[in-house]
C-alpha cells in the first residue's frame, strides 16, 4: 500500500511495545549501565544559547580518568567515588585489563560490562575482590569462562547477575552460582549452558524474583527444578522452541508470577490451561505461538491480566467472542493475524483499553466503528489495513490518542482533517504515498506532535512551511523525493530535533547542511541519496551530540567523515560510508 520510497518496519518478533520486567538497578551509588548505550561518552545536550556547567564532582572524575596512569590504587577513595570513576572509564571505553587492576579491593557495588571488549577470567580476579559489596555485575558477551565464573562465589551480597550470550560457560560453571541466594534477577540469555540438567543450579536461589532465559535451546523438561522459587515474578523464555506443553505444567505452581514471556515456542491451547490459576498474573507474551482463540478461555481466568500479546498467533474471527471477557486488559497486540471487522465487534467492551495493535490485519472503515467507545485509548497501530479516510471519522472522539500510525492504509489528503481534533497526539504515521502537502495542511493543529513519520509521503517544499507549527517535534522523516534545500529552511527552525531523516530527495546540496547545522540537538542525521558532497561536512561541526550520520549514495567518503569525527563530532560512532 506504501510507494516504492515507503518502507515497513516489520521486525520478526514484536515486542518492545510489551511492558518489560522488573528494573536491574541495584547499586546505591547510582552507577551507570554501560549496556544501556553504545555510545564513547555520556551526552550532554546542548541547547541553543545555554551552556550547561558540569559539576565539580564530574570535573574531578573527568581530570582523574585523564591521569589515570599516576595512581596504583583507588582502595583508599570512598567508594561511590571509586564507582564513579569506574563507571567514566567503561562509557568512555579506557578500561582495560591493567587500569581495572587499580580497583582491587574498592567495594565496588555495580559492575557493568555487558558487550565490553576484552573481558575474561583474568578480570573477574579484581571484580571478586569487591566481595560483599557487589552487588550486581553484568558480563554479557564476555569470554569469561567457569573458572572466572566461580570466582564470584564469595560475593554472597549479589542481587544481579546477568551472563547473556556467554559461549564458555558450561554447566559446570552454573553450580557456582547456586550459592548466592541473595539473587533476585538472573539473565543467561542464549546460554547454551543452560540445559534441563543445568537448571538444578537454580533450585536454591530462593529470593529469585526475574529469570531470563530468552533464546535457550535446551531447557526443555527442566522448569521442574525452578518449582519451588515462589518468589519469582517474572519469567522469560521468548523464542525457545523446545517449549512445550509440559514444561507449562511444570511452573503453573508460581502463583507471584506476575509477568510471563513465552512467545515463539511450540505451546498450545492446551498448555495454556496449565495457567489458569495465575492469579497475579499482569502480562502475558504468546507472539508466534501455535494458539487459536480457544486459548481465551484459560486467558480469561487470569484475572489480573493487564498486558497480552497474540500477534502472530494467526487468529481467525472464530472463537473471538471470548475477548469481550478480558475486561482488565490494557494492552493488546493482535497484529499480523487472519482477523477482520467481525473480531473487532468483541473488542467494544474492553473500556480500560489503553494501546491497541492491529497492524497488518484484515481491518476495514467499519471495523473501526467498534473502537468509538474505547476513551481512555492512548496508541492505535493501524498500518497495512484496509482502513481508509471514511473509517476515520471513528476515531475523531479518542481525545486521548497519543500515537496513531497509518502507514501504509488508504488514507488520503481529503480524511486527515477528521484527526484535527485529537490534539493530544504526539507521535503520527502517515508513511504513504498518498498522502500530499494538502494533507499536512490539515493537521497545524496537532501542536504537540513530538514524532512525524512522512517517510513516503509526497511532501514538497511547499509543505514543509506547515512544519512550523510543529514546534516540539524530536523526531522527522520525509523521504518522498519531493524537497530541494528551500524547503530544508523550515525544518531548520525545529530547535528539539532529534532525529532527521531526509534521505531519497535527490535535489538536497550541502545548502541543506549549512541550513541544519543550527539543530544542535540532532542525534540522528540521515541525507542520503542526495547531492551533498565533502565540502559540505564542514556544516556539520557544530552537532556536537551527533552519534550517527548517514550519506550513502552522495559524493562524500568515509576518509571525509572520520576526519570529521575525530576534530569535531566526538560522539559520532555510526557513519556510512564507513
Amino acid at each position: 500500500m506504501g510507494g516504492v520510497c515507503s518502507r515497513k518496519r516489520d521486525q520478526q518478533v514484536v515486542e518492545d511495545g510489551m511492558r518489560r520486567g522488573v528494573s536491574g538497578r541495584y547499586g546505591k551509588s547510582g552507577s551507570s549501565k554501560w549496556l544501556l548505550t553504545s555510545f564513547s561518552r555520556p551526552m550532554v545536550v546542548h541547547q541553543p544559547g545555554l551552556a550547561i556547567c558540569p559539576s565539580l564532582m564530574e570535573l574531578c572524575i573527568d581530570k582523574i580518568c585523564e591521569d589515570i596512569n599516576q595512581y596504583s590504587s583507588f582502595t583508599m577513595l570512598p567508594k561511590d567515588i571509586s564507582q564513579q570513576i569506574f563507571n567514566k572509564l567503561v562509557l568512555s571505553h579506557l578500561l582495560t585489563d591493567v587500569f581495572l587492576q587499580k580497583f582491587r579491593d574498592c567495594a565496588l557495588e555495580d559492575v557493568w560490562l555487558g558487550e565490553y571488549p576484552g573481558v575474561q577470567d583474568s578480570w573477574m580476579d579484581v571484580i571478586s575482590t569487591q566481595g560483599t559489596s557487589l552487588l550486581s555485575v553484568d558480563l554479557s558477551g564476555s569470554d569469561v569462562t567457569d573458572i572466572g565464573l566461580g570466582l564470584l562465589k564469595e560475593c554472597s551480597s549479589l542481587q544481579a547477575l546477568t551472563f547473556n550470550h556467554c559461549e564458555n560457560i558450561s554447566e559446570i560453571g552454573l553450580k557456582h552460582i547456586s550459592g548466592l541466594t541473595n539473587l533476585t534477577s538472573l539473565s543467561f540469555k542464549k546460554s547454551a549452558a543452560i540445559t534441563a540438567e543445568g537448571m538444578c543450579a537454580f533450585s536454591s536461589l530462593i529470593n529469585l524474583e526475574k529469570l531470563d532465559l530468552e533464546r535457550c535451546t535446551g531447557i526443555h523438561g527442566g522448569f521442574v527444578h525452578i518449582k519451588g522459587l515462589s518468589k519469582l515474578e517474572s519469567l522469560n523464555i521468548r523464542c525457545c522452541k523446545c517449549i512445550t506443553d509440559l514444561d507449562l505444567k511444570a511452573i503453573s505452581g508460581l502463583n507471584n508470577l506476575k509477568e510471563l514471556q513465552i512467545s515463539n515456542s511450540n505451546i498450545t491451547d492446551f498448555g495454556l490451561s496449565y495457567l489458569r490459576g495465575l492469579h497475579k498474573l499482569v502480562m502475558l507474551n504468546l507472539e508466534g505461538c501455535n494458539v487459536t482463540a480457544g486459548c481465551l478461555d484459560s486467558i480469561s481466568a487470569l484475572v489480573a491480566l493487564a498486558f497480552l500479546n497474540l500477534g502472530r498467533c494467526g487468529l481467525t474471527d472464530d472463537g473471538c467472542d471470548k475477548f469481550s471477557g478480558l475486561e482488565s486488559l490494557k494492552v493488546l497486540n493482535l497484529a499480523f493475524n487472519n482477523i477482520t471487522d467481525a473480531c473487532l465487534v468483541h473488542l467494544k467492551g474492553l473500556t480500560n483499553l489503553e494501546s491497541l495493535n492491529l497492524d497488518s490485519c484484515k481491518i476495514g472503515d467499519e471495523g473501526l466503528a467498534n473502537l468509538t467507545g474505547l476513551s481512555l485509548l492512548k496508541s492505535l497501530e493501524l498500518s497495512d489495513t484496509e482502513v481508509g479516510s471514511s473509517g476515520l471519522r471513528h476515531l475523531s472522539g479518542l481525545t486521548h490518542l497519543e500515537t496513531l500510525n497509518l502507514s501504509f492504509t488508504l488514507v488520503t489528503d481529503s480524511g486527515l482533517k477528521k484527526l484535527s481534533g485529537l490534539t493530544a497526539l504526539k507521535s503520527l504515521n502517515l508513511d504513504a504515498r498518498q498522502i500530499t502537502d494538502a494533507g499536512l495542511s490539515a493537521l497545524t493543529s496537532l501542536t504537540g506532535l513530538v514524532h512525524l513519520d512522512l517517510f513516503g509521503a509526497r511532501i514538497s517544499d511547499t509543505g514543509t512551511n506547515y512544519l512550523r507549527c510543529f514546534k516540539n517535534l524530536q523526531s522527522l522523516e520525509i523521504c518522498g523525493g519531493g524537497l530541494t534545500d528551500a524547503g530544508v529552511k523550515n525544518i531548520k527552525d525545529l530547535p528539539s530535533l532529534t532525529l532527521l531523516n531526509l534521505s531519497q530527495n535527490c535535489n538536497l546540496t550541502n545548502k541543506s547542511l549549512e541550513l541544519i547545522s543550527g539543530l544542535n540537538a540532532l542525534v540522528s542525521l540521515n541525507v542520503s541519496n542526495s547531492n551533498i558532497t565533502n565540502d559540505g561536512l564542514p556544516y556539520l561541526k557544530p552537532l556536537k551530540n551527533l552519534r550517527s550520520l548517514s550519506l550513502e549514495s552522495c559524493k562524500v567518503t568515509a576518509a571525509e567523515i572520520k576526519k570529521l569525527q575525530s576534530t569535531a563530532l566526538p560522539n559520532l560512532v555510526s557513519f556510512r560510508p564507513e
